[in-house]
């Protein structure tokens, strides 16, 4: 027991559990929606375009984490508008915001001959340099999202099955939409500097992907999704302490981890082993 429960004494591996479980429940909200409409792409190009604000605010001796909020503002907002320009697709409009973002962010890291180290931590993160001061943020975080989530939920379902039906209703799609994108901002800035931005989209996209198979209803899929993220965070802290490896990236390989097996075990229950002796039938 003292191989399990050790660890989990050091006070701040106790404060990277609370912060990869917080992080956990915020992805869950989010990614829920991310993998029901097929947005990994957009989670994938939002996180990297945090980039160019994280680095400014570095570089002007600023808080990286007000930085990470005005670049996802640009990201959601030019999301919104390249998404109702005509002849455009939304992954074309995606892509392009992807490798601007991302470039710009480059060329300010490129003005500074000591960012190494800031750039390492932004694209992977610390989650074991967790302070209380992060948990209080990351406990609003999860507030908000909860309180966007169930006053979205109706509007999201709509928009995630039959985006026609939810303008019949009355749902504005478009608003929803936003909606959708401000919550997957929310998300990604709240667990950029826990798992990095490279490393975000395990707990985004893989927790939810898992739960699929064996809930019944989104929000099914969501508590699912939250518990799956738990549990990579708890193992890949005690493996990471164990074989001396990175944190952040152990436990979203422990998530993705949890999506094969999950995957795997789901194909098992639908397809049962066929009884000996029996044999399908020849077929002319």
């Amino acid at each position: 027991m003292e191989w399990l429960t050790g660890p989990f004494e050091v006070t701040f591996v106790q404060r990277a559990l609370w912060g990869g479980m917080l992080v956990s429940a915020i992805c869950a909200l989010a990614g829920t929606w991310v993998v029901l409409r097929g947005m990994a792409f957009l989670g994938d190009a939002m996180s990297h375009g945090l980039l160019p604000g994280v680095a400014l605010a570095a570089l002007l001796g600023g808080n990286p984490l007000v930085g990470a909020v005005l670049s996802a503002a640009v990201m959601t907002a030019g999301v919104t508008v390249l998404g109702r320009a005509p002849r455009l697709s939304q992954d074309t409009g995606i892509g392009l915001l992807f490798v601007g973002m991302l470039s710009l962010g480059v060329i300010i890291v490129s003005r500074s001959q000591s960012f190494a180290v800031d750039l390492t931590g932004f694209l992977f993160g610390d989650v074991l340099a967790v302070r209380e001061a992060d948990l209080m943020l990351l406990g609003a975080a999860l507030v908000a999202a909860l309180l966007v989530s169930v006053l979205g939920h109706r509007a999201f379902v709509a928009l995630a099955f039959d985006e026609r039906k939810a303008r019949t209703l009355g749902l504005r799609p478009r608003l929803a939409h936003a909606l959708l994108l401000g919550l997957l901002a929310l998300a990604i800035v709240a667990s950029f500097h826990i798992v990095g931005t490279l490393l975000v989209l395990g707990l985004l996209i893989a927790p939810p992907a898992a739960a699929l198979p064996w809930a019944r209803s989104v929000r099914g899929v969501m508590a699912l999704a939250a518990l799956f993220g738990v549990t990579a965070t708890f193992f890949g802290l005690l493996l990471s302490w164990h074989l001396s490896t990175a944190a952040g990236a152990t436990v979203s390989a422990l998530a993705v981890g949890l999506f094969f097996l999950s995957r795997l075990a789901s194909g098992i229950r639908h397809h049962p082993a066929r009884p000996a002796g029996l044999r399908p039938a020849a077929t002319d």
